[in-house]
């Protein structure tokens, strides 16, 4: 019998290939959880993990990267965006790598996505009574890095990026009940979020409250990674991040090194298997 437990995964751009790794390891081992809360790439990558489409995270990643659709400079000079959102999130999964709607819907547990809420500098987070109906739109908002790309109107909220505001939501997913957890992370142990010199200049046109939040970012980052290690030290929590360094961006185009970070996430959690049936008390 499986206790219930969760799965809480970090966002972090293309980084977010890391996590394809470890979702398609769960899927070859069977692994599945009660409660799933995504940020970002992280909810994007949870996605295609509830829709069982096992490797789909890692072709979407990697065989679009020569295509200025996908990700360039040409985006952003054209929409205000360095990823074309509207390729991302409609053509993609409705042509070139269609998603399983329908699989995705038999998923009996759990599925929260974070944004934030541009009118109110906090994070609005989204289950499957939105995310049934709009998963596409509510994903594409959770992706929308400030300044990156557009804000996106959903029933009349404005949303961002929600790893803006709650970039590992641990603690949401505690509040919902779930006491033990698995939480995959994008960056190497060790790693602070610095403040950017150009913080004090931020602005989203309209939104100071995402201003603030932006400036507030790499305290609230560290803060909640903290809050995890201690988690991970008392029991509650077991951590899966890359164990090597492999310095790759946000907008990374490399393709090897992309590939060298999705098998990284593929072997890692190998260690922790035991640590992570303890958790779903399996044995």
């Amino acid at each position: 019998m499986m206790n219930k437990t969760g799965l809480v995964l970090e966002g972090g751009g293309m980084r977010g290939i890391y996590t394809a790794g470890v979702l398609d390891l769960f899927l070859d081992k069977g692994i599945e959880f009660d409660y799933i809360i995504g940020v970002s790439a992280g909810a994007n990558m949870a996605a295609s993990y509830l829709s069982k489409q096992r490797g789909r995270n890692r072709q979407v990643s990697l065989d679009f990267l020569g295509d200025k659709r996908y990700l360039s400079l040409q985006n952003y000079i054209k929409n205000r965006e360095m990823f074309g959102m509207d390729f991302i999130f409609n053509e993609i999964p409705s042509v070139h790598v269609p998603f399983h709607m329908k699989d995705f819907l038999l998923y009996e547990g759990q599925y929260v996505v974070a944004c934030t809420n541009c009118e109110t500098g906090e994070t609005e987070y989204f289950d499957q009574s939105y995310l049934n109906k709009d998963l596409l739109t509510i994903l594409r908002a959770s992706s929308s890095l400030p300044l990156m790309a557009p804000v996106v109107d959903y029933q009349g909220k404005k949303l961002l990026d929600g790893g803006v505001t709650d970039p590992i939501p641990l603690r949401k997913a505690q509040a919902d009940g779930i006491t033990k957890n698995v939480v995959i992370l994008t960056r190497p142990k060790g790693y602070v979020k610095k403040s950017s010199r150009l913080a004090k200049w931020f602005k989203v046109k309209g939104y100071p409250q995402v201003d603030e939040a932006m400036r507030r970012r790499p305290a609230r980052y560290n803060e909640t990674l903290h809050y995890v290690n201690r988690q991970e030290e008392v029991g509650n929590v077991v951590v899966i991040r890359p164990s090597a360094d492999l310095k790759v961006d946000r907008m990374e185009k490399d393709k090897g090194k992309l590939d060298d970070l999705y098998q990284l996430g593929y072997s890692d959690p190998e260690k922790a298997l035991d640590k992570i049936n303890a958790l779903r008390n399996i044995n």
